[in-house]
């Protein structure tokens, strides 16, 4: 019989107490209980259960829920004796830095901040019991969101001492999206702060705490040791590569199948399949999200529920503001191909902005990418890293990028669209006329390009074929910065029905001024170019003849554009 599918709940007993479906993840309080690691960062996209799961270990292990056992009874867990004995023994300070999205350092930290006083009004028992003295009283009224960082980043710390002197057990400590600050540092100009910050905080909390039993720590990316977690050599770190809890974040595809059956669903297993599966974390493959499952057998509309279930604007501008091998690389992903990369999944936010590896790792970290073959660590020279081939995880991700770049684009659409109307109709005029509109409106989001052309190209430019892409796919190949005659072109649009569509060779200069005197004279240079390294060449040996291949110049300087 269907039962009702809850969207955004994230109590655990909630789903328990009034039957709404749920997938049973509790052998992951086994697994992680015999393994028996002091201090555990799971790494997992969004929406993947983190949350959901870190309410299920504390109403296992919390004292809160002592005689609780009720909420598992008909789940793994309950199956095994020993299990029973643990449940509701344990004191958990449970916390989530989820909401801690702020745009300068003041607020991020006061947010902070106040997340620990309401931990503290939580536990003011603690405060009113004989358990603590004087100046552990005295302690525990200077906690506020206008206390020194003497006193915030000791807070967990603190806590973990009272509790224990209260209930005789050390504590379990349970923080969700630790790296959700992080991200928001980086994006807003306050890195240093927030990690001199919560580098503090994490010593005192899970390195030098003698209360501490045990403690999990979830998040979508692994911050590298060496800035946030260089005290802490007691962590064991669980990524999206490794084999631990492979299966306890997110659905098998035995559990969508037995789900979509249960739903009565069933004849949606290989579309299901098609649009939400993808995901692999270490060995275990066919992992699907559970937000656009819950989603899909809730509504039984196929839509990019995971993809759109909040801002992307770090992806968005990674791939926006990357150099040309990004842009070339996320092309060849966005036409179904695959790219190779080494992959470090400890995310250095510093180099984000230049190195490419950092990137595609940030972008398999944070699910978008998927895992499909690893090179053999025997054929890998002494001192190599291994290279990752990638692709895109499935089609919901790829259509939200698709409708990202269209974004992009989204405030000159109307002049965008007659700009690709005029290159296929080949008037000159009307494209550069559409084309200055598109700069005015568009190119602030971009590098507009201020290097001399024989540097970097302008990266509005591999922006721009991004959206041609999109919109042109169906009747152009369309290849970027290959070899053809004696050099290397910026961009070929290739006609899919030669004998209808003109193939179009599109070259891009940045203006400078030390080289050409005018817009035009750059113009002029960059038909030259096409002609001296005879980018037609991979046209004409396609037996496409010369009348039936258009040849364009851009040149750009800052926000002015002339095609010729």
């Amino acid at each position: 019989m269907a039962k009702n599918v809850a969207i955004g709940l994230q109590n655990f007993a909630d789903f328990i107490e009034k039957n709404y479906f749920y997938v049973d993840k509790t052998a992951f309080i086994r697994e992680w209980w015999e393994a028996g690691d002091s201090v555990t960062l799971i790494t997992r996209p969004r929406r993947f259960g983190k949350t959901l799961n870190m309410s299920m270990v504390e109403h296992f292990f919390s004292t809160d829920y002592a005689h609780r056992g009720d909420l598992f009874e008909n789940l793994a867990i309950w199956k095994h004796d020993a299990y029973r004995m643990l449940q509701g023994t344990y004191p958990v300070i449970s916390l989530s830095f989820a909401n801690v999205k702020e745009r300068t350092y003041e607020m991020a930290r006061r947010k902070i901040c106040q997340l620990l006083v309401n931990l503290y009004a939580e536990h003011q028992y603690l405060r009113d019991s004989d358990s603590l003295g004087t100046r552990e009283k005295e302690y525990f009224d200077r906690v506020s969101v206008s206390m020194d960082d003497a006193d915030a980043t000791l807070a967990l710390y603190q806590l973990s001492n009272f509790m224990y002197r209260y209930y005789g057990e050390k504590v379990i400590i349970l923080l969700d999206e630790y790296d959700t600050p992080m991200q928001e540092a980086y994006m807003n100009g306050y890195w240093d702060e927030m990690v001199s910050f919560t580098r503090s905080m994490f010593n005192a909390g899970f390195k030098t705490n003698p209360w501490l039993e045990r403690a999990i720590m979830t998040g979508i990316t692994r911050v590298s040791k060496e800035s946030v977690f260089s005290d802490l050599n007691n962590l064991k770190v669980v990524t999206t590569t490794s084999s631990e809890y492979a299966t306890s974040f997110g659905f098998t595809q035995e559990e969508v199948f037995r789900s979509l059956d249960e739903q009565e669903m069933g004849q949606e297993k290989e579309m299901v399949k098609l649009w939400y599966d993808g995901f692999v974390f270490g060995t275990c493959k066919d992992i699907y999200n559970p937000w656009s499952i819950l989603n899909f057998l809730d509504t039984g509309k196929y839509m990019p529920y995971w993809a759109n279930t909040s801002s992307n604007s770090l992806v968005g501008k990674l791939v926006r503001e990357g150099g040309r091998g990004i842009k070339e690389k996320f092309e060849a992903l966005l036409s179904g191909k695959t790219i190779t990369s080494e992959i470090d999944e400890q995310i250095v936010y510093s180099q984000l902005d230049g190195n490419e590896r950092a990137v595609w790792s940030l972008l398999l970290t944070s699910g978008y990418l998927k895992v499909l073959s690893v090179e053999d660590y025997r054929e890998i020279q002494e001192g190599e890293a291994p290279e990752y081939e990638l692709a895109l995880t499935n089609l919901e991700v790829k259509l939200m990028f698709k409708n990202m770049i269209r974004d992009w684009f989204s405030k000159a659409d109307s002049d965008y669209n007659d700009f690709v109307k005029a290159l296929l109709a080949g008037d000159k005029k009307a494209m550069n006329v559409y084309m200055n509109r598109v700069a005015v409106s568009v190119f602030s989001y971009f590098d507009t390009g201020k290097s001399p052309s024989g540097q970097e190209p302008e990266r509005f430019y591999h922006g721009f074929v991004l959206g041609l892409i999109v919109e042109l796919q169906g009747r152009y190949v369309i290849t970027s910065n290959r070899e053809s005659g004696f050099g290397r072109y910026d961009v070929l649009l290739e006609p899919k029905n030669p004998a209808e569509d003109d193939a179009i060779i599109l070259e891009f200069k940045v203006h400078d001024p030390e080289d050409e005197q005018t817009l035009r004279d750059t113009v002029q240079e960059a038909l030259n170019q096409i002609e001296r390294r005879r980018y037609d060449t991979v046209f004409l040996e396609k037996g496409i003849s010369q009348e039936r291949i258009r040849r364009y110049g851009f040149a750009f300087e800052g926000k002015k554009v002339l095609i010729g």
